[in-house]
């Protein structure tokens, strides 16, 4: 999500508390389950027309959907760390793209075509955070906080290969976490000579070992 200009730094823990990952923390196995969609299916969904504030809206109002009965203009205004009027005007704006259905002072909900891009940011949200932890080992707040400015951004085809690469990762034979490890001690430390070496000779001896492996259960 993209900070509000009127946002002052004691209202910034707020905001992003609105990008937090929900439930149960993704695996790379189940991130296409939990809305992962693939660019035919992203097609469907245009977001062309719309700001990153306005997504940012849509995916506050869909995660407190998810959270509360009901939603109002003052959930809202939390979440976001803004003021009332700016969520009314906001609303409007929405309402008129056939976004949410809305009577003043009163609760709102998403229409069917708000609820579905709403979702579909916050899976963006939620796949490109656990890329950024998981994968990259960036820090949690931080990967959250990018994790909101690269959602607006990042095309269905590259969303996809980016949960492909994860579960490319977990599934191919050199990797797991133990090559996760050695990305990490390589960001930190470089790749020296004789480490690389060891490496090397260690995956070749454990590929052998899944090889003869595969093939007596062929």
């Amino acid at each position: 999500m993209t900070v509000p200009k009127e946002k002052t730094e004691k209202n910034v823990d707020n905001y992003f508390f609105g990008c937090k990952l929900r439930g149960t923390k993704l695996s790379f196995f189940n991130l296409k389950k939990v809305g992962a969609m693939n660019s035919k299916q992203a097609a469907g969904i245009s977001t062309d027309k719309l700001t990153p504030t306005m997504e940012d809206y849509l995916e506050a109002i869909y995660n407190l959907s998810q959270e509360k009965r009901v939603v109002r203009v003052k959930d809202i205004a939390k979440r976001l760390g803004v003021k009332m009027p700016t969520v009314t005007s906001m609303l409007k704006t929405l309402g008129e793209r056939g976004m949410i259905d809305h009577e003043k002072y009163e609760y709102l909900e998403l229409t069917r075509k708000g609820s579905d891009i709403g979702s579909e940011i916050d899976q963006r949200h939620q796949i490109l955070k656990t890329f950024l932890t998981d994968i990259l080992k960036i820090d949690h707040d931080q990967a959250d906080k990018d994790a909101c400015k690269m959602e607006h951004a990042v095309s269905p085809a590259t969303l996809e290969s980016i949960v492909e690469f994860m579960a490319f990762i977990e599934n191919c034979p050199r990797g797991g976490n133990d090559w996760l490890e050695l990305f990490t001690e390589y960001r930190k430390h470089g790749a020296p000579r004789d480490k690389c070496l060891e490496r090397m000779k260690r995956f070749a001896h454990q590929y052998d070992a899944k090889i003869k492996d595969m093939e007596r259960k062929r």
